[in-house]
């Protein structure tokens, strides 16, 4: 037992250690971070955790399109003006996989190769790996450890995609899909898809006859009445830079105006969008005799813990955003070894993050509603915890969790 706790304070001190050079811009500690992320190793999953808790928040824009549109060349010349416009870049560049190495075919990266020198620039191939949607499964993690090392902007570059494949839509504040001339009747067949993604229309390779055609169509599907607004269409030729700027104003200006939109929708929601799944909690008889399941799906114990006052072991495995918490009493005359014994294995509790802990205690407090704790307290992976009695959330357990510091904490 104190094995495990030691090595559990070993693993937090190591991710504090690493999330304290990203923070201060260590580009070494960035590019590790970013291999374990691609590795999917559970100390990656701990680390990719402590990122988005840290805070930092870029934005971030979405380039794809078909095979061929002239992507990265585009980016390329994104990059120098945003990097003219002083900010620090991070670009994420998906690439097909070798069928021999697995590993990303870096031909495109040939013409984004101006930045070596420039510390404000970080570029990361990754390979797809066969992962459907024209982004790579680590892509989500890798822009949460740029954004915690301090980027501001962050491009994401996905692979040549078709018509269903827009994952990119759900990683970036802004899409910018890029079309070029000649594409006949590509566009319509793109309409079901991709284009529908768009915030941002490009025809790139302007310069060439047919742009204004393809413009056209772009217009014309839009008026279609398929789009509640239309996105807005900007011409560029990449390979000199012409329409750049234009093209990186409209971004920043549909920008603001989704942020807007999100910040109104947060007031009308009275503040409810500060809520996050955390996690669900599953009691266990044995966390070894449980985790072969999950394990089989694809899911791996990122940290293990043993939480003294609450006679209780646990495991977590990380699920996309949120995680699985699975639960062992070491004492049969424990919270968790009661449920076991009344009610057998299962599912007991949902866990919700809050921003503002002890705010959100005191509110419910103040408000009636029927607590199974009397005081926030400190519990597994150091977070801060209360609980909500099922009588008040209609027959669940609900664990309030923040990693807010208590007032003590803050004085110390």
């Amino acid at each position: 037992m104190i094995a495990e706790m030691s090595e559990g304070v070993a693993e937090h001190s190591g991710i504090a250690g690493m999330m304290a050079r990203l923070r201060a811009g260590d580009v070494r500690v960035m590019a590790r971070a970013v291999s374990m992320m691609e590795d999917g190793t559970a100390l990656g999953a701990v680390l990719a955790s402590a990122c988005r808790k840290a805070g930092g928040r870029a934005l971030r824009v979405g380039v794809t399109g078909p095979p061929g549109a002239g992507k990265s060349t585009l980016i390329d010349h994104m990059v120098r003006w945003l990097r003219a416009d002083g900010q620090t870049v991070g670009v994420v560049a998906v690439d097909p996989s070798s069928p021999y190495t697995g590993g990303a075919l870096l031909g495109d990266r040939i013409r984004m190769q101006g930045f070596a020198g420039d510390p404000g620039v970080y570029i990361r191939s990754m390979a797809s790996r066969g992962a459907m949607g024209g982004l790579a499964r680590a892509a989500a993690d890798v822009c949460a450890v740029l954004e915690a090392a301090g980027r501001q902007t962050l491009v994401i570059e996905t692979v040549g995609v078709g018509q269903d494949e827009v994952e990119v839509i759900g990683l970036a504040d802004v899409t910018v899909v890029v079309l070029v001339p000649g594409m006949g009747d590509e566009v319509q067949s793109l309409k079901a898809g991709v284009m529908e993604i768009a915030d941002v229309f490009v025809v790139n390779k302007a310069d060439r006859g047919g742009a204004e055609q393809v413009e056209q169509e772009i217009v014309a599907m839009q008026r279609l009445g398929e789009f509640e607004d239309a996105a807005p269409v900007v011409r560029t030729v990449a390979s000199t830079g012409e329409g750049v700027a234009e093209l990186m104003e409209m971004v920043r200006r549909c920008a603001l105006r989704k942020r807007d939109t999100k910040l109104r929708w947060e007031e009308d929601r009275g503040g409810l969008a500060d809520l996050r799944l955390d996690h669900l909690g599953v009691a266990v008889k044995s966390i070894e005799a449980a985790r072969g399941f999950y394990e089989a799906l694809g899911l791996r114990v990122s940290h293990e813990e043993v939480v003294e006052h609450e006679q209780v072991k646990t495991a977590m495995l990380p699920l996309g955003d949120s995680r699985i918490e699975l639960l062992e009493a070491t004492e049969e005359d424990s919270t968790i070894g009661r449920f076991l014994a009344k009610r057998g294995e299962g599912l007991h509790h949902v866990a919700v993050n809050v921003d503002a802990i002890d705010a959100m205690f005191a509110k419910l407090k103040a408000e009636g509603v029927r607590l199974a704790s009397d005081a926030v307290r400190r519990g597994a992976g150091g977070h801060r915890y209360f609980f909500v009695h099922p009588a008040s959330t209609g027959g669940v357990l609900l664990e309030i969790v923040g990693d807010e510091p208590s007032r003590d904490e803050v004085r110390a």
